[in-house]
């Protein structure tokens, strides 16, 4: 009854259904690694916002790197601005998903070092090759607080660095590759760039721009992002199981259909002899 089965038709779709399941449970346990990994990062998170602000020299370094247990904690700095040698920020978004720059604004500390300190984002102008007008920063020296974030690269963004911008445009946040930038403009504070970024919490810009960048437990394109991973490695897993189950039944019915046919054949009747 069940001959069929070695039919290359059969065989074609039986070794179909025997990849498709770990394939599907793989898939399953990639979705419930990224559920865990941004549960833990949410936590990370939350415990960092939630901290005291600490000198951001205590947490990097001139050359250094931002370890992970410090991303997003609150930082401040006392210094100023040096807005000679800001730069801005290719494609980033707002909060509404309208695409300009981020302002990007060296910040010279009182010892000489320089920490790099994103002030938010502003609109892109009608020229795409010109430096935008950028509202300047609280003059004179000030105390900055912010959120400390790692030096972005293509690896972990996604973002292509490319080459032959227009002068004082980047595509990507690195405090190496910048400090070379400025260097290279003749910035002499720029031989001593702290490790990393920050994110700009206060002073609050006066006019509301440049548009200040939204903490993840306010961005609502980071919020519940967690919670939709478990669903699907769930939805993987069941899929995982309904294979075998649609084969049983795809090979019952064949089954059936082929009984039928051969059931019919031997009911019909002889040919009448002349």
């Amino acid at each position: 009854m069940y001959r069929f089965l070695l039919s290359r038709q059969w065989v074609i779709l039986t070794l179909v259904a025997l990849l498709l399941i770990p394939t599907m449970i793989r898939l399953g346990f990639w979705q419930l690694h990224r559920h865990d990994h941004r549960q833990a990062l949410n936590k990370l998170i939350n415990e960092s916002l939630a901290a005291p602000p600490v000198p951001a020299e205590s947490l990097t370094s001139v050359g250094g790197t931002i370890r992970h247990e410090d991303l997003y904690r609150r930082v401040t700095a006392k210094g100023h601005f040096d807005t000679a040698h800001e730069l801005v920020v290719r494609r980033r978004t707002n909060a509404n998903g309208d695409v300009g720059y981020h302002v990007v604004t060296p910040f010279v500390l009182n010892d000489g070092r320089t920490l790099l300190v994103n002030r938010g984002w502003i609109d892109s102008p009608a020229s795409q090759t010109a430096f935008p007008d950028i509202p300047a920063p609280a003059q004179g020296e000030i105390t900055v607080t912010g959120r400390l974030m790692q030096d972005e690269t293509t690896a972990a963004s996604g973002i292509k660095n490319l080459k032959g911008l227009p002068d004082r445009q980047i595509m990507l946040i690195n405090s190496e590759q910048v400090g070379a930038l400025l260097r290279d403009a003749g910035d002499t504070s720029a031989k001593e760039m702290l490790g990393g970024y920050v994110e700009l919490v206060s002073p609050a810009p006066k006019g509301g721009s440049p548009e200040l960048i939204p903490s993840p437990k306010e961005d609502s394109s980071w919020i519940g992002l967690g919670d939709i991973n478990l669903p699907y490695a769930v939805q993987w897993w069941l899929f995982a199981a309904g294979v075998p189950l649609g084969w049983v039944i795809l090979v019952r019915r064949e089954a059936r259909e082929r009984a039928k046919a051969a059931q019919e054949t031997s009911e019909e009747p002889a040919p009448a002899t002349v």
